[in-house]
């Protein structure tokens, strides 16, 4: 269905091409999973199957890239609207309709496709991805994983003979992940589509695909089974780290599959302390920040019902809970830039709310779930240095921040030419550079990979350290179960749950980490605290033969 057949696509300007010699064969009816560290080419190997790459990006392909036969430099990209459906990193960017049923409509009227087929496939997709309640929503309105469900669903209705996503779980809850990978598998199963998705939560979908496209970097691609790619990939999910850990063979792809061979794994743990980190909390601190009775409507939507939250200082906080719970609405409110229609919050003294936006900058900071929407200078070297001079911060230290989050990002790009995942770092480092007494995070890991995320958790955790008090609004499990102290869950815009980590989470199907599923009863949390405990241990007998 899909042929790259030896290409190499050089942007202008580029010293070396960002994909090299590339030589795949994708075939109808299979759920290809392309995966990677931020910035190797995931998204521009995503664009060429369909020719807006080059064609938009510019630059130059060689070699041939053919979809069901069609040579994709013979034909614009509009040739293949019929056949190949996208959805991009951002939903937001891709609307062209003011409310959810027109956007799913809007692609088959492009097609020119009968008005009761259109109302027929609107009601389908409705129901196939659970946004039959949005139907008449404004888009601007819904959260950013209501916003995804929206721009899948609206490339789904068209009924293309391949699907291209990319990172089509960043902004949904693991229950929504869950039902849209359901909903893309049973189009690959039972429809014969082929599915092209890019995503760094591997955790989510890897055990669904038939092949693994791996960027390693340097323009190289390796492909193959994914067990296979990922038994020594630079990047993996929890569950073939933990496999790698304890020596199965082959890696695990699911937890199913885990718990069959974790049987000694659990023997060898049974009596061992969990070597967890302590919060730098002090037991006698006050509050750095309390939120009493807090309210907030957006039109006729109660999205925060009467919220209490007190946060201290050396305590990272994850705000966890469905898409449309509330998580978003809350931390604006916290900052003070959002809507609040009643209840109090104090900070410092004052009501973040009630300051100048400079000063309530160094109080409370917040990073966006739209991260560009703070970024408007030309290169990411201004970017820096501009937020070093509002900060009043040492020259060079935003930059310092960002080499820590994501290495080799060029300081002369354009910040609106960078991958999401590089934008999100970008967009990090101004604000933890002020320093502020409150840091809130809304979804910050979103385009991270792995090795990213984790050098996000430490600062996280360095910022707590230092006595800051941290809010992390997220979907990602895997993140909170190694960076949090506390779990505050919403759900319609209510408190339902609020504890540790370790007891919040694991004793929820939903929100717990791969490590606890497999390990369970047992209370580990990640791969690191495993590997802590048997540190020292003699290789496993189990090692080679993959026993469970």
């Amino acid at each position: 269905m899909i042929i790259f057949d030896r290409v190499d696509i050089t942007y202008p300007g580029a010293p070396e091409p960002v994909l090299s010699n590339v030589d795949i064969r994708i075939g109808e009816g299979e759920l290809c999973l392309v995966v990677g560290r931020t910035g190797t080419g995931k998204s521009t190997l995503l664009g060429a199957v369909n020719g807006l790459v080059p064609r938009f990006t510019g630059g130059r392909l060689r070699g041939r890239v053919s979809v069901d036969g069609t040579d994709t430099a013979s034909a614009p990209p509009r040739e293949f609207a019929h056949l190949v459906g996208v959805v991009g990193q951002d939903p937001l960017a891709g609307f062209v309709t003011d409310t959810v049923e027109e956007e799913l409509a809007y692609g088959m009227e492009q097609l020119r496709l009968a008005p009761q087929v259109m109302r027929k496939r609107v009601e389908e997709t409705l129901d196939l991805l659970g946004i039959a309640e949005l139907r008449d929503r404004p888009l601007r309105t819904l959260s950013g994983g209501q916003q995804q469900r929206v721009a899948i669903g609206a490339a789904m209705t068209a009924h293309p003979r391949v699907l291209v996503l990319d990172e089509p779980t960043s902004a949904l809850d693991p229950t929504a992940a869950e039902d849209v990978l359901a909903a893309i598998t049973r189009l690959v199963h039972d429809l014969g589509v082929t599915a092209v998705v890019a995503e760094h939560r591997m955790e989510r979908i890897v055990q669904y695909a038939d092949r693994l496209v791996l960027l390693p970097g340097g323009g190289r691609v390796v492909a193959g089974d994914p067990a296979t790619v990922l038994a020594t990939a630079p990047v993996a999910p929890p569950v073939v780290e933990l496999g790698r850990l304890a020596g199965w063979t082959p890696v695990p792809l699911s937890v199913r599959d885990a718990r069959r061979q974790a049987g000694p794994l659990r023997h060898r743990l049974a009596d061992r302390p969990v070597p967890r980190r302590a919060p730098a909390r002090r037991r006698d601190a006050a509050a750095v920040l309390v939120a009493r009775r807090v309210v907030v409507r957006h039109g006729d939507v109660l999205a925060v019902r009467g919220v209490d939250l007190d946060l201290y200082a050396g305590t990272v906080v994850a705000v966890m809970g469905r898409n449309g719970s509330g998580k978003s609405s809350l931390l604006w409110a916290l900052q003070g830039s959002g809507p609040r229609q009643g209840g109090t919050v104090e900070t410092g003294g004052v009501d973040p709310r009630a300051v100048p936006a400079q000063q309530a900058r160094q109080k409370v900071g917040l990073v966006p779930q739209t991260p560009a929407d703070l970024l408007y200078l030309n290169t990411v070297a201004a970017e820096c240095a501009q937020a070093d001079r509002e900060s009043h911060a040492p020259a060079g230290a935003c930059r310092a921040l960002l080499d820590r989050l994501l290495p080799g990002v060029d300081p002369q790009a354009h910040p609106r030419d960078l991958s999401e995942g590089q934008r999100l770092a970008l967009v990090l480092a101004i604000q933890l550079v002020a320093a502020p007494a409150v840091v809130l995070l809304d979804e910050p890991t979103r385009g991270l990979d792995y090795p990213a995320k984790g050098h996000l958790a430490d600062l996280v955790r360095e910022l707590a350290g230092s006595g800051k008090a941290v809010v992390v609004a997220t979907h990602d499990v895997e993140f909170v179960a190694g960076a949090a102290d506390r779990v505050v869950v919403l759900g319609d815009g209510e408190i339902v749950a609020d504890g540790p980590t370790a007891e919040v989470v694991v004793a929820s199907p939903a929100f717990a980490p791969q490590v606890a599923k497999i390990l369970s009863p047992q209370p580990w949390l990640t791969v690191a605290e495993v590997a802590a405990a048997l540190a020292g241990d003699e290789p496993p007998c189990d090692a080679v033969v993959g026993a469970g």
